[in-house]
């Protein structure tokens, strides 16, 4: 059994967005991955990494024709669980890696919500992102989570009271502070120029780099405890800043927006 399925195996990782402030980044999400449906009459969506189906379940019961793909078998059992067999959704086990059972140009959206959290190498990254790019037509959406590095140093090594541990008997950070993330640490950590080098080698625009839980993390016991009303504010307020790239670094996801020329 590999470090990811021995993760997800024990995790229950739809709890993980069904908190208040774990509803910050799925509402974010959903909000953005609307925006580009809104572009097409019948589109195509590929979840690439679906996970338990927390998109692709909701995007197929609004209607949508989807096709999730999902590496973890005991993820893609739940979200088949979820299935009541009228969705418009095809779910199978795959890997980002290789989409070679889907032909060039075949999906409006493509979504890879996960992969790039688990993608350690230079080269696994570029493969996940080229395969991407081949599925998806021309003019149409690419949509890639990032899980960020600097909410790491300030949470886990700061806040979390690990100082010793990742600077004196471990190799897990660069000089300039940059976690150098390993399978066993399950999460791979960027930052935006990070993200940016990886872009650039494909035929790609950006439409917005948004941070999709902005504060959330930081606050999460406090977002959890606040009203309903309380609670519309804060989302009010995070929609006002999202999209502001001075704070992009500073939210523990990130969601890149990109188009595919053509």
């Amino acid at each position: 059994m590999s470090l990811l399925d021995e993760y997800y195996n024990s995790r229950d990782e739809d709890k993980r967005l069904l908190s208040q402030h774990g509803q910050v980044e799925y509402l974010t999400t959903m909000k953005y991955i609307h925006e580009c449906t809104s572009r097409f009459d019948s589109p195509k969506i590929l979840e690439v990494g679906a996970g338990t189906g927390r998109y692709s379940v909701a995007l197929a019961k609004e209607g949508y024709s989807v096709t999730a793909v999902e590496l973890v078998q005991h993820n893609l059992d739940i979200l088949r669980s979820k299935l009541n067999g009228d969705e418009p959704i095809t779910a199978i086990q795959g890997d980002a890696l290789d989409l070679s059972s889907f032909r060039d140009q075949s999906f409006d959206l493509t979504m890879l919500l996960g992969p790039m959290y688990h993608l350690y190498a230079s080269e696994d990254k570029i493969k996940a992102m080229s395969e991407a790019v081949r599925v998806t037509k021309p003019g149409g959406y690419i949509l890639v989570a990032y899980c960020m590095n600097e909410p790491t140093i300030i949470q886990y090594v700061f806040l979390g009271n690990h100082l010793d541990e990742v600077t004196k008997t471990s190799s897990l950070l660069t000089d300039d502070w940059h976690c150098k993330s390993e399978p066993k640490e399950i999460f791979e950590l960027v930052r935006t120029e990070d993200i940016a080098m990886l872009n650039s080698r494909f035929p790609l625009d950006r439409i917005k780099l948004v941070a999709t839980d902005g504060a959330a993390h930081y606050l999460s016991d406090f977002i959890d405890n606040m009203d309903t009303e309380t609670f519309a504010k804060w989302m009010d307020y995070h929609f006002a800043t999202c999209e502001r790239q001075d704070l992009i670094g500073a939210s523990n996801h990130t969601l890149d927006i990109l188009k595919v020329r053509g």
